[in-house]
Formats: structure tokens, C-alpha cells, sequence
């Protein structure tokens, strides 16, 4: 069956756009095709700075035949009813109308046969359509055109089964032509199908496949780096991101003049990657070696040497800026920059920045208690932490904030540690950062991320669906990391009402209750997704946070809480475990559905002089046995052994399931019982909230 082939040139698309182009396309395309009722085979989608690319094979040259039944009015209906219903179906007479029963009404109903139309009739709407709908995340219009694309467009080839396709699109007309790359090969040429395609590229240096691109450039550094006995630095962000830039990779390596070589290595690797796209190597001693390497996207008769020295010569201006800006700023110390921050909006409703760093002082000072640093030193480093902000090399390199700080802090004789806090206070900012272990780093770390958590949250600026502008749910991941990677046994919803009593009561109106209640919500959600992408049942993390701790609503001890966890799921995945989560879920359902007989419940202690059976008697025994058990073994954070404890119930409750009737004719008898099955259900609640476990009826 015929292949459909499109490419759609244009200027060149900013590389963050371009894999998600080719996806979109790609999906509205087989949408198209799939409403159109056209099966297809394999698709395959493809980027390059100037061209999308989209290859659907096996679509079949015509649409299947369909009948469509219409149901109409009845026989007897008005004529004005009767004509707005031929009307519709293109009649002009009932003679041609079916009559059908339904219900003892007697109504017309008409087939509609459609013949499929030719594929090629219908892919250019299919294409058009999907070009218009294609969400750019901007998008311009150019010329006299009202279509709106990423950037200008050149031509547009699209082929069926070789045949050229009548798509139109913002006042282009598809054909059989398209051009090599910008320098090399200019020059149009015709194609007849993908293969053809794909390999009269290749001959005029086009690369179509972004992932093979990004091979190649690794590979080519890779081979240079070795030859001057170094390594290249790891950077997939940048690596893809070189990759849209270029059609055909030619790799290059430049050198750093020496007389730079002393600035922050963050700041020459900053200076290359952000602002030139250059990457950097390392020496065997994994310092910064005075190399770069360059993408370029042409091949030169010289070798690339003209290139090189280009772009050294940028290299050179933007590190004379950054020496200037080093130069300058230690002149000025932290402390001295803490007053410009009072100009520098936190955020509307929130303060000054100047605001944010003398909370995240205070709050620092709490929080140094629970991870065992120098409450004097936390405060510090936090007073300070946001200082850099108004040095001009942040200005100039905004990703630079914190490390900065750190290099001006030791330059003004700040103590080590205090230092270091003030570099890592940011960390960690994704997943595969790097988390503070040192004890102060994270307790300014954690009081920045919790101090911002507070303040949106008091002023209802929450995230929303898929939507977080103030990346809420980064800081909350952010804390779960800092207080589970080092192992801090720190109460959560007491942190969070201290933080918001640092707050004036005039930016935040919420109690601190309120607002500690509400945090803990947004961080049980988190710490479940957290914790899945662990492997960690979600259902267990939701059937221990809902344990009730008296004052705080919920255990907010994230430490604690997976210890709890762990016990949890060994228990469970044991045989006497698992047997007593079947007893547990009988007990419950049985309650559950007398006390809405009743209309009252039946928690409480059962009455021994009761008794009848010996079933009775040993469960309540064991009960009591078990349950102080199990809560001294909690008070001293020995989950474990209270698992062990609330497993010694297992005979016990299987026997008194197996020889007792617990909704007897005696309503005395009844009500006791019922108090003992919420007796099993009190002992295991101590531990976890068992209904929360998958697969516990409720």
C-alpha cells in the first residue's frame, strides 16, 4: 500500500520545540487519518532545525465504504417535521424512507450509503488540518499570511505513493521538491518516496534523525577529548539541545586563554554552556580544563580553524565580562548587599527579598535543631543566602545564585560551613540533584524551600491541575528529599506552623494550624509520588499518614512514617499478616454495615461479664495483650515488634470468626460483640489505617 511522506521547511525552530513538533504532528496526522477511516502502518516522525518530517506507511488508496442508518419522525408526524427530516438526509420524497416499529409507533428510517472517497482527496484537509491545529507554544504570522506557524515557511513536499499531494498552507502548495542543507547543498532536488528522501539528504549533509545527531556529536567530542588526555563533561540538556541546532555536525575543539582560568569553574562552565552552547572538558583530576568544544553546523576547507578562532574570540569578550564582574563583586561584601535587597520583590503579597532572608534566618534557627547544626551558623548563613542576588555576576548568569554567594562568603572570611550552606540553600532543584548532607546546608535548604511552601500556600497561590508557575511541588519534593536522605526526625506540621507564625499576620491571614494542615495534604500527595517511583505502594505511605497523633492530625515524622512503611509491608507480605488484613476487612465490613442498621456505632471496650463462649474471653485477652504491646512498642519506634504483637491476634480472630455468631438474637450479647470487632479494628488502627490498603472493601 502507498507511503505518505511530508516535510514541512522553514526557518530554523527553536531547538526546545522541536521533538514535541514532530510528536504533535505526528499525532494529529494519525488522528486525521484514523477519523478519515484509513488504516496505516508504521509512522515515523522526524526534526531538524529547518524541517519537520513525517512518514506514514501502508495507507490504503481509498476510504471503505459506510452506510449510516438515520432514525426519523413517526409516520404520523406534522409535514413541517417530515420535510426538515428529508431535508437532512437530501430527500425529497418519504416513498424512498423505510418504516420500522418501535415501541408500537411506527417511524421512518433511511440508509445512507457513502462511497469512500480516493486517499489522496482527502490527506490534503487531514494535513492542512493538523498543520493549523499544531500547538506551538509560539507562533507568528509573516507576510500577507493569516496562518500561523514557528517561524517563516519555505516549501512544503508531500507524496502519496509518489504522487504529489494538493496541500496548501499559509500560501505554499505542497510538491515534489525540497533542498539539502543552507550551505552545502541549496540547490532543490525531487524525491519519490522516504528511502529516496532520506538518503539524497544524507549526500547534501542533511542528519534527519535528531537522536543519531546527538551520537555523532558525543562520539566526535569524545574522540577529541581523548587526544588532549581529557574528558568530556556529562550534559544531555545541552547535548539535545546542540543536536536542533545543527543539520550536520561538524565537531570542534577551541582553547580558554589562560588568564581566565582563574575565575569559579562554575562560572566558565556557565559562560560557555548558557550563553554559547560550548562544552566543557575535565582533566584527569576532573578540574576544568582550559578546552571547549563546538558544534558547528558546516565543514570548512581550513579544517574548521577560521571557526574555532571566531569562536574563541567570543569566548574571550564574554570571560573578560565575567572576570570584570568577579573582580568587582568581592569588593563589596555580602553583608554590605543585604540593604539593596529591600528593593528586590520576593513576590507580590510577600515582601521584599530583604523580607524573605530575615524568615528564613529565623526559621533556619529552628530547623538547625532537628539536623543537628550550630543554630548561630544557621541563622547566619541564612541571613545571607539570598545576598548575591544583587552582585552583577548573578545579574549577568541568574542559574550562578547561591554558588556565587558561597565563593563571596569564603571571600569575606566567612566560616567553611556557612559557606557552603549559602551554595547548596537551592539544592536540591530536580531529581537528579545532588541533596545538602552537610547538617546546616540543610537546614537553610529546607528553610527556604519551607518559608516559600508557606507563604504561597497562606495566600492561596497553590498549584492547580498540571499548572504550579512557583514550582510548589519542586520545593515540596525537595524537603521529602532533604528530611528522608538524611534520615532528620522532623515533625513536619509543627515546622509548618512555625513557619507561618514568622509571617506577619497582615501578609497571612490563615491560622498556623490551618495553613500546617493544609501542607500536610499537598505533602502526603507528594511523598506518595515520591515514593512510588521507589517502588513504594502508595496505598501503605496513605494507610500510615492517615494514623491519627494527637495535636498534629496525621504523623508528620517522614522518617518514622517509612519505618512504619517498611513494617507495614513485611507484615502484610507475611502469612499471619496477611490472614489477619482478611479478618481485619470481615470486622470492618460487618460494623460498617450494622452501625448504619443501628444508627449509632459501637467503638468501645466489649463487657467480659458477657461472655459466653471461650472464643470471646481468649480474643479480648489477647486483644488487651496485644494492644499494649503494640503501643509501647510504638512510643519507643519499634514498628517491627509491633507488627509482631498485632500478629499474635491471628489465632485468636480466626477462631472467634469460626465459632462465634456475632449478630445473635440477644441484642445484648450482639452490641458486645460488635464492641469487640471495633476492638480488632482499634489494634490495628494503632499501627495503620487498614482501610486504606488496596483491595480493603469499604
Amino acid at each position: 500500500m502507498p507511503e505518505l511522506l511530508l516535510e514541512i521547511l522553514s526557518e530554523e525552530i527553536p531547538a526546545r520545540m522541536q521533538v514535541r513538533a514532530a510528536e504533535d504532528l505526528k499525532r494529529l496526522v494519525l488522528d486525521g487519518l484514523k477519523e478519515a477511516g484509513l488504516e496505516y502502518g508504521k509512522a515515523h516522525a522526524h526534526v531538524t532545525p529547518r524541517r519537520l518530517i513525517l512518514a506514514v506507511e501502508d495507507i490504503p488508496k481509498k476510504q471503505p465504504d459506510v452506510k449510516e442508518e438515520r432514525k426519523g419522525p413517526r409516520i404520523d408526524a406534522p409535514e413541517q417535521a417530515l420535510k426538515g427530516f428529508l431535508g437532512s438526509v437530501g430527500m425529497s420524497s418519504v416513498d424512498a424512507c423505510e418504516q420500522r416499529e418501535i415501541k408500537g409507533n411506527m417511524f421512518y428510517f433511511v440508509v445512507i450509503e457513502k462511497k469512500g472517497q480516493d486517499a489522496a482527496d482527502v490527506l490534503p484537509d487531514i494535513i492542512a488540518g493538523a498543520m493549523t491545529k499544531l500547538p506551538w507554544p509560539k507562533s507568528m504570522r509573516w507576510g500577507a499570511n493569516n496562518a500561523r506557524w514557528v517561524r517563516p515557511l519555505h516549501a512544503i513536499l508531500c507524496l502519496f505513493g509518489g504522487a504529489a499531494v494538493t496541500v496548501e498552507f499559509a500560501s505554499h502548495k505542497a510538491g515534489f521538491s525540497t533542498v539539502g542543507h543552507r550551505f552545502h547543498a541549496p540547490q532543490p532536488f525531487k524525491v519519490k518516496d522516504f528511502d529516496d528522501y532520506k538518503s539524497k539528504l544524507v549526500h547534501d549533509k542533511v542528519m534527519l534523525d535528531h537522536a543519531e545527531r546527538q551520537r555523532v556529536i558525543w562520539e566526535q567530542a569524545e574522540r577529541l577529548a581523548a587526544k588532549e588526555n581529557l574528558k568530556l563533561k556529562p550534559d544531555q540538556g545541552l547535548l539535545a539541545e546542540v543536536a536542533g541546532l545543527v543539520e550536520w555536525p561538524v565537531v570542534l575543539m577551541g582553547v580558554i586563554d589562560d588568564a581566565f582560568m582563574d575565575l569559579p569553574p562554575e562560572v566558565l562552565s556557565t559562560a560557555m554552556r548558557s550563553h554559547q552552547k560550548y562544552f566543557s572538558l575535565l582533566g584527569a583530576d576532573g578540574s576544568l580544563a582550559p578546552r571547549f568544544i563546538v558544534v558547528s553546523n558546516i565543514e570548512t576547507s581550513d579544517g574548521g580553524k577560521a571557526i574555532v578562532a571566531g569562536n574563541e574570540r567570543v569566548l574571550r569578550a564574554r570571560l573578560s565580562d565575567a572576570k570584570f564582574f568577579w573582580d568587582q563583586d568581592r569588593k563589596i561584601k555580602l553583608e554590605d548587599r543585604l540593604e539593596a535587597l529591600s528593593g528586590r520583590v520576593f513576590y507580590k503579597g510577600l515582601g521584599a527579598m530583604s523580607d524573605k532572608g530575615a524568615r528564613i534566618a529565623k526559621l533556619a534557627r529552628v530547623i538547625a535543631g532537628y539536623t543537628g547544626a550550630d543554630a548561630d551558623k544557621a541563622e547566619r548563613a541564612a541571613k545571607l543566602a539570598k545576598a548575591d542576588l544583587s552582585s552583577d555576576m548573578v545579574g549577568e548568569f541568574a542559574e550562578l545564585q547561591g554558588i556565587m554567594g558561597g565563593y563571596y562568603a569564603k571571600n569575606d572570611g566567612e566560616d567553611d560551613d556557612v559557606a557552603q550552606a549559602i551554595t547548596e540553600h537551592y539544592a536540591p532543584q530536580g531529581p537528579n540533584d545532588a541533596c545538602p548532607t552537610h547538617p546546616l546546608a540543610a537546614a537553610v535548604s529546607l528553610a527556604d524551600k519551607i518559608d516559600t511552601l508557606a507563604g504561597f500556600f497562606g495566600i492561596n497561590e497553590k498549584p492547580t491541575g498540571s499548572k504550579d508557575p512557583f514550582a510548589l511541588r519542586r520545593a515540596a519534593l525537595g524537603v521529602i528529599r532533604l528530611v528522608i536522605e538524611n534520615n532528620l526526625e522532623m515533625p513536619l506540621f509543627n515546622v509548618f506552623k512555625t513557619a507561618r507564625e514568622i509571617y506577619a499576620d497582615d501578609v497571612l491571614r490563615i491560622a498556623p494550624g490551618a495553613l500546617a494542615a493544609d501542607l500536610m495534604t499537598f505533602f502526603a500527595d507528594r511523598l506518595k509520588a515520591h515514593l512510588k517511583e521507589k517502588g513504594v505502594r502508595h496505598d501503605l505511605v496513605s494507610a500510615v499518614f492517615e494514623v491519627e497523633t494527637p495535636g498534629e492530625g496525621g504523623e508528620d515524622d517522614l522518617v518514622r512514617l517509612l519505618a512504619r512503611v517498611d513494617a507495614l509491608k513485611d507484615f502484610l507480605g507475611a502469612e499471619d499478616g496477611g490472614h489477619l488484613l482478611v479478618a481485619y476487612r470481615r470486622a470492618a465490613n460487618i460494623l460498617r454495615i450494622e452501625e448504619k442498621k443501628d444508627g449509632r456505632s459501637h467503638d468501645g471496650a466489649a463487657n467480659e461479664k458477657l461472655f459466653e463462649q471461650d472464643e470471646e474471653r481468649a480474643l479480648f485477652d489477647r486483644l488487651a495483650e496485644a494492644g499494649d504491646g503494640c503501643r509501647k512498642a510504638l512510643k519507643d519506634e519499634r514498628f517491627a515488634d509491633a507488627m509482631s504483637e498485632l500478629a499474635k491476634l491471628r489465632g485468636p480472630v480466626d477462631n472467634f470468626f469460626d465459632n462465634v455468631t456475632v449478630n445473635c438474637e440477644d441484642s445484648s450479647l450482639r452490641g458486645n460483640r460488635l464492641r469487640l470487632l471495633s476492638q480488632i479494628r482499634s489494634a490495628l488502627g494503632g499501627m495503620a489505617d487498614f482501610s486504606k490498603i488496596e483491595g480493603t472493601e469499604k
